[in-house]
């Protein structure tokens, strides 16, 4: 897997996040041995439950720290990050099932809840979508970046740079993607100058 991530890395993409799912504590060792190779700014979230997680994380390399269902359990979680490390260290990762979060919160609700509290940045991903590369849920990317100020980053779903395109026009920040770049021939550097042609600001 660091391989692949460093791999991924050398084909000039932005950022890297990583969401360790399969884990109910991060892994800070592993944190530190990927973060030490990378150059570009890494997210890592999976398991973050307190802020000693992510002092222990920042410390460990990464950049930014992603929140889901800690803040879920616990809303005050994302007021006492943000005080501690900046808004600019806390991400707030939505997951959205079927049409709510968590079983029972609206997504433009929450999100508009966790940007009081402090929240940077949102990982907004369609959980219906994820990995099947038929495009991202457009209409969820709307609701939600129109009921906040912080920047959207849309995933799940991506499976071409038309796709990228069409979220950021509905209103997303940035745009992520995993599976078009593990199984298709699509590149980060590529994905940057279709965008450019489109008129979307990007670094190339």
């Amino acid at each position: 897997m660091e391989d692949r991530l460093r791999l991924i890395e050398r084909r000039d993409v932005d950022e890297l996040i990583i969401l360790d799912v399969s884990r109910m504590a991060p892994r800070f060792e592993a944190v530190s041995e990927l973060c030490a190779n990378m150059f570009c700014p890494v997210t890592i979230g999976g398991g973050v439950k307190n802020v000693a997680d992510i002092r222990r994380l920042l410390a460990s390399g990464a950049d930014k720290v992603s929140i889901n269902s800690g803040a879920l359990q616990r809303p005050g979680f994302v007021a006492e990050a943000a005080e501690r490390f900046g808004s600019q260290a806390v991400v707030l990762s939505i997951d959205v099932c079927e049409g709510v979060v968590g079983g029972r919160k609206r997504p433009a609700e929450w999100a508009s809840e966790v940007e009081r509290f402090g929240a940077g940045e949102i990982l907004l991903t369609s959980v219906d979508r994820d990995g099947t590369m038929l495009g991202y849920d457009l209409d969820l990317i709307r609701e939600v970046s129109s009921a906040v100020s912080i920047p959207v980053i849309a995933a799940g779903g991506c499976g071409s740079y038309e796709h990228m395109a069409d979220a950021l026009k509905a209103g997303a920040h940035a745009v992520a993607s995993g599976a078009m770049f593990l199984f298709r021939e699509q590149t980060p550097k590529g994905a940057a100058r279709f965008l450019a042609e489109q008129g979307i600001p990007t670094r190339i």
